[in-house]
């Protein structure tokens, strides 16, 4: 019995291990959207040097905003941040650097 009960908190502690890492893949659909929106923006011309938020609602209670890497006193400014997160309609954010690569998702 004492061996059953071992195997489920490591099985459970593996499943909750695997979904954290998950989270901060780029297999993270908000991730994979941000991404995608952003290269949809550098295609059209769009100037992302100022660090603007691209969306507040690329995927469901996650915000796209673009960030200098390392960050820069631009990315701090309100005006250049994601309204959503900001006023906390949204929980979750993805950064991506001017050339849309991955910064952080948190």
């Amino acid at each position: 019995m004492r061996e059953k009960i071992l195997m489920l908190i490591g099985l459970i502690a593996v499943i909750l291990l695997s979904s954290c890492i998950q989270e901060k893949s780029e297999e993270n659909p908000a991730i994979n959207a941000c991404i995608s929106l952003c290269k949809d923006r550098l295609d059209s011309g769009r100037d992302l040097s100022n660090g603007p938020c691209l969306s507040n609602d690329t995927y469901p209670d996650w915000v796209c905003d673009v960030a200098h890497s390392p960050r820069q006193l631009v990315d701090n400014i309100p005006e250049n941040q994601c309204s959503g997160f900001r006023e906390g309609k949204s929980h979750h954010f993805v950064e991506v650097d001017e050339e849309c690569n991955l910064i952080r998702a948190v």
